[in-house]
């Protein structure tokens, strides 16, 4: 078997657009300044490692993905920024709970960190291309079944 990947980000993105709350959203970690007039989405992978809660001639895989928000830090008015980007995090959060699977393409959305990452939320700032961008990043820990086969 095979990472599904292209499926699984397609998931994750279809999501966050399908929210309302996002101007734009990217596949991809941008290595440019994202839009300025909203908030801006981007999803992509972190990382890979194999859990041991795995088959016993396959592996299974811990699947990180980074979902981070982007909104220019000094826009107006401040004051409604965070409960602006908390709103939309809410939503995402919901989305990736509620849909334990990504419609069965994987075991689950790891919540609670079972195999290492929970579900988690980081705010914080971010300079780019000489904007400063009001971040808060959310890693979706995705449990994926029987990824490799192990053979003898």
């Amino acid at each position: 078997m095979a990472l599904n990947i292209n499926d699984i980000l397609d998931k994750a993105i279809s999501h966050a657009s399908a929210s309302g709350y996002f101007e734009q959203v990217n596949g991809h970690e941008p290595i440019n300044a994202p839009s300025t007039g909203g908030i801006t989405a981007a999803v992509w992978v972190d990382r890979i490692n194999p859990v041991r809660s795995s088959g016993l001639n396959s592996t299974s895989a811990l699947l990180v993905l980074m979902v981070r928000l982007y909104t220019v830090a000094v826009r107006q008015p401040v004051d409604a920024i965070d409960p602006e980007m908390v709103a939309a995090v809410d939503g995402l959060c919901t989305a990736y709970v509620g849909d334990y699977t990504l419609d069965g393409l994987i075991r689950h959305v790891d919540v609670r960190g079972i195999h290492g990452q929970q579900l988690e939320v980081r705010a914080g700032y971010l300079q780019q291309d000489g904007t400063q961008y009001r971040v808060m990043t959310i890693a979706v820990p995705c449990i994926v079944n029987d990824l490799w086969e192990e053979t003898p």
